[in-house]
């Protein structure tokens, strides 16, 4: 039975790894689009700079631990992923969504080092590793409460422009490895925040599918009142045009009497109109 179970471990971790390498690629898309428009539009930082962190973290907690490999090896391939995604991320937003990340890195740097700092020198050895998996329990919820943000605009929009498929996709089925991983090796730590990572990634897909035929899109959303304000503009022009037509055929008849002095006829509604020459006469 421990036999199996030990099997069980390493299946779940090595499946986890690779769903998680997916999990850290699949965002790419989402910056191809950022670097063909030059611009990070919608897109959020949070998610990546937590997810850095998270991933930071987990590692310290992995070398606190025994046979904790498989956690080594991902995160540390994920620290290196979330680097270059919250570079390119930068390099490309606006100066406010610049500031603002840079600002969220330095902080989670600085709490990051003092923790580490406190846990390893005022923390006994025994407890170490516990009070650091509660810690990395804690941003692993962060990681898959971050992108509530989004849910929160596809929601207010309507659009699923700025949550991408893939990423949910993978973030369900890599919660779904990791918390058996978690369960089989004993380790809550690992487990508890994957029922949470799993609940939030079937929600992000279930509102995907409910919009992702939406047309209200925000470009969309601007078209009815775009047209609207033509259709004013149209119609405050319409009596300027008749304005001018009419001061046209004023001067036309000015410079035809000019050359001939012209008879004021009247016609049945009893307006008089000067009488044209012969070539003009239809």
């Amino acid at each position: 039975m421990a036999g199996f179970t030990g099997h069980g471990v390493f299946a779940f971790g090595l499946l986890g790894n690779i769903i998680s390498f997916m999990v850290y690629l699949a965002p790419m898309p989402t910056f191809h689009q950022i670097y063909k428009k030059k611009s990070s539009e919608g897109f959020q930082a949070i998610p990546y700079v937590v997810a850095l962190f998270s991933a930071l973290l987990w590692i310290y907690y992995a070398l606190l631990k025994c046979n904790a490999t498989l956690i080594i090896t991902i995160n540390s391939v994920g620290c290196v992923i979330e680097t270059i995604y919250i570079l390119f991320f930068i390099f490309y937003a606006t100066k406010k969504l610049r500031v603002q990340t840079v600002k969220l890195l330095v902080l989670l740097i600085v709490c990051g080092m003092g923790f580490i700092g406190v846990t390893h020198f005022l923390v006994k050895a025994s407890q170490r590793a516990i009070i650091v998996g509660w810690i990395c329990l804690i941003f692993s919820l962060c990681v898959f409460i971050a992108p509530l943000c989004i849910v929160r605009q596809v929601i207010r929009t309507k659009s699923v422009e700025h949550m991408p498929f893939l990423l949910s996709l993978f973030l369900t089925l890599s919660a779904v490895m990791w918390f058996f991983y978690g369960l089989l090796l004993k380790d809550f730590n690992i487990a508890i925040p994957n029922v949470l990572g799993f609940s939030f990634g079937v929600v992000q897909m279930v509102l995907y599918v409910m919009y992702k035929n939406s047309k209200n899109t925000p470009d969309q959303q601007k078209l009815p009142e775009t047209q609207k304000q033509t259709s004013i503009l149209k119609e405050q022009n319409i009596p300027e045009v008749t304005e001018q037509i009419i001061e046209i055929v004023k001067l036309s008849a000015l410079l035809s009497s000019d050359k001939k002095p012209a008879k004021v006829l009247s016609n049945e509604k009893g307006v008089q109109a000067p009488n044209l020459p012969k070539e003009c006469e239809v």
